[in-house]
């Protein structure tokens, strides 16, 4: 029994390292594109296109938290009584609660984490701008005045859409899951991109 369990242990453990690989290499590449698609706009753009860049970065931050509670709180029962009907996204729904702990990771600890530290970044950068436009250098209490605004403003509204949508995701996770294995299917019939393995697994 002993060595049954330490052959579990190192077979959760080399489980749990490839997936801590994998999620950090992919989390790294998303934060490059996230970061340099906001760093693109806020320095080629308007400020008022560079505040709803901000804003942007929030709502999906909101929404990837949204799902990920969403998939943790799901039960499977109501999609297998929809796969008993064939009904499309339902099959991807079950394997979606099957995986809970994958989605809710990606989408709260990738995709969320991300978002907020992109909006953060982002969010600098746009009192830059405020201050420099109203031809205040950033050493001024004008500087200090506007990032504190701008900063309990992103921070407010990230708290409180969170908070929001915590309610919505643990009441609606069925339809919001749903929801999300209809899109799984399309993807993976319509244009051929496999989310889940043959063996069904994330």
């Amino acid at each position: 029994m002993k060595v049954q369990g330490g052959d579990l242990m190192k077979g959760f453990f080399a489980r749990s390292l490839g997936w801590s690989t994998r999620i950090t290499v992919f989390t790294i590449l998303l934060a490059s594109i996230f970061s340099s698609i906001s760093t693109f706009i806020l320095s080629n753009t308007s400020i008022v296109l560079g505040i709803i860049t901000v804003f942007f970065f929030i709502s999906i931050g909101v929404i990837s938290d949204t799902i990920g509670l969403s998939a943790a709180a799901a039960k499977e029962y109501p999609f297998h009584a929809m796969a008993s009907k064939r009904i499309n996204g339902a099959k991807e729904s079950v394997q979606i609660c099957k995986n809970a702990e994958v989605f809710s990771s990606f989408f709260n600890d990738v995709v969320g984490d991300i978002c907020g530290i992109v909006s953060g970044s982002a969010s600098a950068a746009v009192v830059l701008q405020l201050s420099l436009m109203a031809g205040q250098n950033d050493d001024s209490i004008y500087y200090s005045i506007i990032a504190i605004i701008f900063t309990s403003i992103v921070a407010g509204l990230t708290v409180g859409g969170k908070a929001l949508c915590k309610e919505v995701a643990i009441r609606g996770s069925t339809k919001i899951i749903f929801m999300l294995g209809k899109f799984i299917y399309l993807l993976e019939t319509k244009l051929s991109i496999r989310i889940f393995s043959r063996e069904k697994k994330v």
